[in-house]
């Protein structure tokens, strides 16, 4: 039976993606002009948070979310403010005043942690995907005293067989804790069951990691990945769209390797890594360990991210642990 936080979580990211594909063709495609803190990205985060917080409360009336916005920048411009009231109100059955839709971003201000129940979002992942018309995504998790439980990835500009770039694009992903990993194709009701690459040698694997190098070190994923004798490219594409191909079998690694004291957000991967998980594949930080989401608003007791489809894990894992030269590497 389909959980009722799985359904409005759908219905949520739907929603969500709804508004981002109208925000990137109206302002985006149509090359409109306004100010930098007004940039479509930032107009399209506030719209999509709010949507996602008010269809919860619709739902949830005391539900509590570790969001990425705050309403500060909307309170401080009026013109702001009324795009993206204009914006949720278009998108939305019911009518909302700016005070209610500014409300429902700071909803979004929770601090998290290790009890309880609470939602974590991304409204848009992948600013710079999403401004280029490749790829980004909405994303939601749901968490259980500090263990995501459900994740949903709306993934608008996202081929949906396979990385067929002139195929049907727009899908979502779906895990639930137990219960696997699915996707939807936009326009359809249908979730169909989804596993990680059954690939068992490194020789055939592919690799993928973010598009731009200054959220994750090319460098060291191409020696990884020389080490590992993978010799076809990477896909480089953004946001957690790389879990989304990894769970559906486009790939069979995905390596994330932040520049020197970064410490990673838990929107940034709570929904996604659950996914990979449920597809049967295994994420973990670069010492080997499960990501840590019971800690607050960031993964403060993890360092890089790694996921594979499983079976490769343990050579993935050995090969960080010499191009790093880390001690105490832990393996599947």
């Amino acid at each position: 039976m389909v959980s009722k936080e799985r359904e409005v979580a759908i219905e949520a990211v739907l929603k969500a993606c709804t508004v981002c594909q109208k925000v990137f063709n109206t302002l985006v495609k149509g090359e409109t002009v306004i100010k930098q803190d007004e940039s479509p990205v930032t107009i399209g985060d506030f719209a999509a948070q709010a949507i996602v917080s008010i269809t919860l409360q619709k739902h949830f009336p005391d539900f509590k979310l570790v969001g990425e916005e705050n309403s500060k920048a909307l309170k401080e411009s009026e013109s702001l403010r009324k795009r993206v009231t204009n914006l949720v109100n278009e998108t939305l059955e019911s009518k909302y005043s700016e005070e209610e839709i500014m409300k429902a971003i700071d909803r979004g201000t929770y601090e998290g942690g290790s009890t309880g129940n609470f939602w974590v979002i991304d409204p848009i992942d992948g600013t710079m995907g999403f401004l280029r018309g490749g790829q980004y995504a909405v994303c939601l998790g749901y968490t259980v005293n500090g263990e995501i439980t459900l994740g949903v990835l709306g993934c608008p500009n996202l081929p949906c067989n396979d990385m067929d770039e002139n195929g049907p694009k727009g899908c979502l992903f779906i895990g639930e804790k137990g219960l696997g990993a699915f996707q939807r194709n936009f326009g359809s009701n249908e979730d169909v069951k989804i596993h990680v690459s059954q690939a068992d040698t490194t020789a055939k694997a592919k690799f993928c990691e973010s598009f731009e190098s200054s959220h994750s070190s090319h460098k060291d994923s191409a020696e990884i990945a020389s080490l590992l004798n993978i010799t076809l490219p990477p896909i480089r594409i953004d946001s957690q769209c790389k879990y989304g191909i990894i769970a559906r079998g486009n790939a069979e690694v995905y390596l994330r390797f932040a520049r020197e004291g970064y410490i990673e957000n838990t929107w940034d991967h709570a929904a996604g890594s659950l996914i990979v998980k449920e597809a049967g594949g295994i994420v973990c930080d670069m010492y080997g360990k499960p990501l840590d989401f019971s800690k607050g608003r960031q993964l403060i007791n993890n360092k890089g991210v790694i996921a594979t489809n499983g079976i490769l894990h343990n050579q993935v894992m050995k090969a960080i642990k010499s191009v790093f030269k880390l001690n105490n590497v832990l393996l599947a």
